[in-house]
């Protein structure tokens, strides 16, 4: 069996695209991933196509030494957004394995330890703010539709819910980025007052209407510095959050925050490899290390897991990609032996998962497993045909 050739297909999904990687073989199996393009314009997609070109004529059940070549290719950039092209494609080539074999990535990495999959709410509220009249969901005004909100993830099953930063002080509702182009709030990302009172009354409204079984997740992203973080951690810590996110390449700064308060931190979500994720676990910066298995590929993930549990560590999940995202997600953490939670969007575009030809069952907060060989199921094509992409992130321009 042989690589006769890579390609991207790209649907529309709203704000923004679902991006896919197909390899293609002599034998007529093809495998799937998908990646994040991130905020950077479409960037990723043309180094999927490149470093793809080195796959063409090898054997893709031959894994390892296909991507260990693409990163030896890549020393010098080899994290960052080389790495986040190159999983990708490692995770297409597991699909083919798996395939060949006919059975589950899961089971061909060892076999589940857990089916169905626990899974938290991502971006609770975050689209109610941003993008409710594209998906058409309702509106989030006031403290009291927080409240509400935190009762539907309840009642729904989900094990947690995660949130940003919501902020009331102007005539209509925003998020509080200033760590992203374009972002609302303190551009030097300093620790603004408001900003703190305005995390703390959201994580109590969501306590008040998801109850005390429910696990609160506030996100921060790289909107602040450490000073920022030490302040919001200190003050939401009466309300048990059950961890607050935060970016920053800095293990040390990490630490420092870790240590500086009660509330649990989770952070790691935007390293790639082994390597980058090691001094944060050397520092013990963080209660709760989340790796992205789009970004580092599902085997180069399983070797982070693994250094997580050498550590005591438990792993979350960063799933911010596509609907075969999530069933890699999903196998990735099906097999994990220090196993935390699995990130889902639940609001988004209606149609997503009808991209693929399985689609997942989500029930009670939980994903289950899909059976077929692979990921379980493979992208539609001519769905996607039906939801043109956003060509200036696309990458393909």
């Amino acid at each position: 069996m042989k690589v006769t050739g890579v390609e991207i297909l790209v649907a529309g999904a709203g704000w923004r695209n679902f991006n896919f990687v197909k390899v293609i073989t002599d034998e007529g199996l093809t495998g799937w991933a998908d990646f994040s393009q991130g905020n950077v314009g479409g960037a990723i997609a043309p180094l999927v196509e490149h470093m793809g070109r080195h796959l063409v004529g090898k054997d893709p059940r031959q894994v390892q030494p296909a991507i260990e070549e693409l990163r030896r290719r890549s020393w010098g950039v080899s994290i960052g957004a080389a790495a986040r092209a190159i999983g990708p494609l490692e995770n297409a080539l597991v699909d083919i394995k798996a395939k060949a074999l006919g059975i589950p990535v899961h089971e061909m990495l060892g076999g589940a330890l857990r089916d169905p999959i626990r899974l938290y709410w991502s971006h609770c509220g975050s689209y109610h703010v941003t993008k409710h009249e594209t998906l058409g969901v309702d509106p989030i005004r006031s403290l009291d539709d927080i409240k509400r909100l935190g009762a539907r993830v309840r009642d729904a099953g989900y094990h947690a819910l995660k949130c940003n930063l919501i902020m009331f002080d102007r005539d209509t509702p925003y998020l509080y980025g200033p760590g992203w182009v374009g972002g609302n709030g303190d551009a030097d990302r300093n620790p603004v007052r408001a900003a703190t009172r305005a995390a703390v009354d959201q994580m109590q409204a969501f306590r008040d209407g998801a109850g005390p079984g429910v696990g609160l997740h506030l996100d921060t992203n790289f909107n602040f510095r450490a000073e920022g973080f030490l302040r919001i951690a200190r003050a939401l810590e009466p309300l048990d959050l059950e961890w607050l996110e935060v970016d920053n390449f800095d293990a040390t700064a990490v630490a420092d925050l870790r240590r500086g308060t009660t509330t649990p931190i989770a952070s790691c979500e935007t390293l790639t490899g082994l390597r980058q994720l090691r001094p944060f676990l050397d520092h013990r910066a963080a209660d709760v290390v989340i790796i992205d298995v789009m970004y580092n590929g599902i085997l180069e993930a399983l070797r982070m897991a693994a250094l997580c549990d050498a550590f005591e560590v438990n792993v979350a999940t960063h799933n911010y990609s596509g609907p075969i995202g999530s069933l890699i997600t999903a196998n990735y953490c099906g097999v994990l032996p220090n196993f935390r939670v699995m990130e889902i969007d639940v609001d988004q575009v209606p149609w997503a998962y009808d991209l693929l030809t399985v689609k997942p069952v989500i029930e009670n907060g939980h994903m289950g497993l899909l059976p077929g060989p692979g990921w379980g199921a493979e992208v539609d094509e001519e769905a996607i045909k039906a939801h043109p992409p956003i060509q200036e992130k696309s990458g393909l321009v």
